[in-house]
Parts: structure tokens; sequence; C-alpha cells
């Protein structure tokens, strides 16, 4: 099925999107070694330059912009790992990959009450 690029507002993760994400993916994998995270929280910057991201993908990690990591080529698998740094969790990274707001999230997607 080749029309599946034309659902609007989904970066799908696919062959075309694994390889323009290789180095944000691998990045994001190495997360998984203790001192990997403390080199990524010491310079973040420095941990990612020895990646070689792009300017681009740098932005996005930095800035924890989940729906451009995914659209850059991320593996939400891997982008998880990231998560797991600050921690962030998870319905955040779900809220951003919709567009909505957390609490909209919560509310609208998985039927959360919130306060209530």
């Amino acid at each position: 099925m080749d029309d599946h690029a034309s659902i609007p507002d989904t970066p799908l993760f696919d062959r075309a999107g694994s390889i323009r994400g290789y180095r944000l993916n691998k990045m994001a994998m190495a997360l998984g070694k203790p001192a990997n995270r403390v080199s990524f929280k010491e310079d973040e910057a420095a941990y990612l330059n020895s990646f070689g991201l792009s300017i681009e993908e740098k932005s996005a990690v930095m800035t924890r912009n989940w729906h451009e990591m995914v659209r850059l080529g991320g593996n939400l698998f891997f982008i998880l790992k990231i998560s797991a740094v600050d921690p962030t969790p998870i319905t955040r990274i779900g809220a951003a990959q919709a567009n909505m707001g957390h609490e909209e999230f919560l509310r609208e997607r998985l039927g959360k009450n919130i306060n209530g």
C-alpha cells in the first residue's frame, strides 16, 4: 500500500524513515547504557554531536519535540529512551504526537477524568 504517506499529520515509520532517522535512533538507543545517560545529562549538545546529528535533529531532541523527532525518522521505541532520562510520562509524548495538550489527550484519547 503506497498511499500510507498520505495520512494527514501522521508521520509513519517506514523503510525511508528508518534510513533517514538512523543517527537519531542510534543515539537514542545508546541511552540504554548508564554511562551514556550520564554523558547525555552532563552535556547534551556534546553527546548529540558525537552521533553526528543534524541541527534539525539536535533541536528536536533538545526541545523534546517528540512529533518532530518522529517526523525526522525517529522510532518511538528508541525515542522513549530519551524520555526516560528526563523522565517524561509516555502520555505527554502521546499528546505531542496527537498535537494535543496533555490534559486534553488524557481526557479525549484515554477517557481519563482529571481531578475528578
